[in-house]
């Protein structure tokens, strides 16, 4: 395996923290209940902002200098970071929110196919077969197994859904072609999201002050799944296997069933079961190539240390 080889790997796998992380958006959202959904936006991402500049501050100047990037840069990543929250946002309030997340939730089917327009990849079968059954398993869990239709009566709310399913894969493809971006840079796309947060609560929601539970919950998500999340995700974007980590991110709503139920504010069936087994075959499906990349890599280390033996 070349040194190329190991550093996808490693990326895609650094990308895949992301995914851990929003899995416990679900959690962390429940126990902020009775926020104001923009106020909530402005908060959380204004804690990842302030992390992330804490942060930059102590490792000195130069680091607070990647901060500085080319207006097309930022139009695409607070574009990227605000639009996906806003469209989903205005989907929930304009339609039913089983029909609406699923919606949403092709997302990561969009970034496999629109990889393939990316220099240098290749979009395989089984990238397509691996994620179609991650899609499987995230309408079951949605679901809960039950049928769904689509209402021509929420047909606004259908097409934020759909737009905001493209923002979010529009702009985590087109991460590849900026990867002289630094992550660091994620710092600013998070102050520029809260404050637009912060618009539009002033606009259309008046302020709630947290209590206690709400106040750890805000904070707990301006560091996970708002915060790092979004840094490991441009991350991987950039620069690890981008199909295979669409693939993963059916994992997302599995694993934010699994939390709830182990916390209690779910139920376990046998829809679960189903999709967990969907979701991780196709994960492991859509990652062949790069499970493949690492057996040889193991084969030959173990070649070259019995040779380096004799």
């Amino acid at each position: 395996m070349t040194d190329t080889s190991s550093t996808k790997i490693r990326a895609t796998l650094i990308g895949g923290i992301a995914i851990l992380l929003w899995a416990l958006l679900a959690l962390f959202t429940t126990w902020a209940k009775g926020i104001p959904t923009f106020q909530l936006l402005m908060s959380s991402f204004a804690i990842a902002f302030l992390s992330g500049l804490l942060i930059l501050t102590l490792q000195g100047k130069d680091k607070l200098l990647k901060l500085k990037q080319r207006p097309l840069i930022w139009l695409i990543s607070v574009g990227g970071l605000f639009g996906y929250h806003l469209f989903y946002f205005i989907a929930l309030h304009n339609a039913p929110a089983v029909e609406a997340s699923l919606i949403a939730y092709l997302w990561p089917l969009l970034i496999v196919f629109f990889s393939a327009l990316l220099p240098g990849e290749r979009l395989y079968w089984f990238h397509i077969a691996g994620t179609l059954l991650g899609l499987a398993g995230a309408v079951l869990i949605v679901t809960k197994g039950q049928s769904f239709s689509l209402n021509p009566e929420y047909s606004f709310g259908y097409l934020a859904a759909i737009t905001c399913a493209l923002i979010w894969s529009g702009y985590s493809v087109l991460n590849r072609k900026f990867n002289h971006v630094p992550s660091e840079a994620v710092t600013g796309f998070c102050g520029a999201t809260a404050l637009l947060g912060l618009i539009c609560h002033l606009i259309t929601e008046s302020w709630v002050t947290p209590n206690l539970i709400q106040s750890v919950a805000i904070i707990a998500l301006g560091l996970g799944p708002v915060g790092l999340a979004f840094f490991v995700w441009d991350y991987g974007t950039k620069h690890g296997d981008i199909q295979v980590l669409g693939a993963l991110s059916y994992a997302a709503p599995l694993l934010s069933t699994l939390v709830l139920i182990s916390t209690g504010l779910a139920e376990a069936s046998w829809t679960i079961a189903i999709a967990c087994l969907l979701i991780v075959g196709g994960a492991l499906l859509a990652s062949i190539k790069i499970l493949k990349a690492h057996k040889s890599k193991k084969i030959a280390q173990h070649t070259t240390k019995i040779r380096h033996d004799k």
